[in-house]
């Protein structure tokens, strides 16, 4: 039977066309597109049924639409294109030699949960004092298009020098701190602010700076705000809820591992 004589290079179709879905899922996880994504597959769905059953006119109609739709995808999906063509372009060849190194520091879930915790405590301390925190972690992607509006510099990432560098006097509290394996390697920077209208109004504009970032980067983002305290943790252009810091540590420690 000829649907049995299976090719090792269809199995290998197979998985990489299921791959690929699951990365586009995940890029779309947790925002309005999923919803989008998954009508398009819906329909794809039903448009390859409908050839299957030889109904030309509807197939022909739902082809025509996939189509044409697909010029109405990019205007669509132009954060989530945009986010993915600038992960496969991003140059981080120190994080491949990270991965190849063990021993090297904050390769070691210890060190890396030692630097976070150092994190959590500074926000913590900065949000009882409303001290505003704008810190941007970096993951893969590079951030060196925002880290030149700043000043580059490079320092430990403990508490005493994050809470010194937000101290509201310190000429250096304004903008965003970049923190890259460990260590503060710029500071008032300058990020892209979201465009999104469905922000609440009660969110400032560090908040808007770290979804901009967030939705068009992987880095992933703690606000402090000045006007109540709160710390907020932001990942792929949403905010992620947790119910108290030990969660957001294992949360952040989980995304950066």
């Amino acid at each position: 039977m000829d649907f049995l004589d299976i090719r090792i290079i269809d199995i290998v179709d197979i998985v990489l066309v299921a791959f690929l879905l699951y990365y586009v899922y995940k890029l779309v996880k947790g925002t309005v597109a999923i919803n989008i994504f998954v009508g398009i597959v819906i329909i794809y769905g039903i448009w390859r049924l409908t050839e299957l059953l030889e109904m030309e006119l509807l197939s022909k109609i739902l082809g025509g639409f996939l189509g044409v739709g697909m010029f109405a995808l990019i205007v669509v999906f132009q954060q989530e294109i945009r986010k993915f063509l600038l992960m496969l372009g991003s140059t981080n060849f120190n994080a491949r030699r990270r991965f190849f190194n063990k021993f090297r520091e904050l390769s070691d879930d210890t060190n890396t949960s030692n630097v976070i915790s150092a994190i959590i405590s500074a926000a913590k301390k900065m949000g009882t004092s409303h001290t505003g925190a704008l810190i941007v972690l970096k993951r893969n992607n590079s951030l060196d298009f925002v880290k030149n509006s700043g000043d580059k510099m490079s320092a430990e990432a403990n508490q005493p020098i994050i809470e010194s560098i937000f101290f509201k006097n310190s000429p250096l509290h304004d903008g965003a701190m970049i923190i890259e394996e460990g260590l503060i390697t710029a500071t008032r920077v300058i990020l892209p602010v979201s465009n999104d209208r469905k922000i609440p109004l009660r969110f400032g504009l560090r908040h808007r700076a770290a979804l901009g970032i967030s939705e068009k980067t992987d880095a992933v983002c703690l606000v402090v705000s000045e006007e109540n305290g709160q710390i907020s943790y932001l990942k792929d252009g949403d905010f992620v809820l947790f119910e108290n810091l030990e969660e957001l540590s294992q949360i952040i420690v989980k995304d950066l591992s």
